[in-house]
């Protein structure tokens, strides 16, 4: 008996550039309490820990962009 539970879901990308936005603004809003935190502390290696944080924030960020303008040509497009 199959129950459907071994069934890939179908691919549904409207909701894409929503999520992709979600995450854009949750990644700055880390970025900016990063920020903050190194404001405040004097724990230099820390300081350098959020530095570092912030860089691959920064590089995922550039990919988020690239994939939202994907998304919104694809939507444009009817996903052909």
């Amino acid at each position: 008996m199959d129950t459907g539970k071994n069934k890939p879901k179908p691919d549904d990308r409207r909701d894409n550039v929503d999520r992709i936005e979600y995450n854009i603004g949750q990644t700055i809003r880390n970025m900016k309490l990063a920020d903050e935190m190194i404001a405040k502390t004097d724990d230099e290696k820390m300081k350098q820990e959020l530095r570092e944080k912030n860089e691959r924030r920064e590089d995922a960020l550039a990919g988020m962009r690239e994939e939202i303008r994907d998304e919104a040509l694809a939507k444009k497009n009817g996903y052909n």
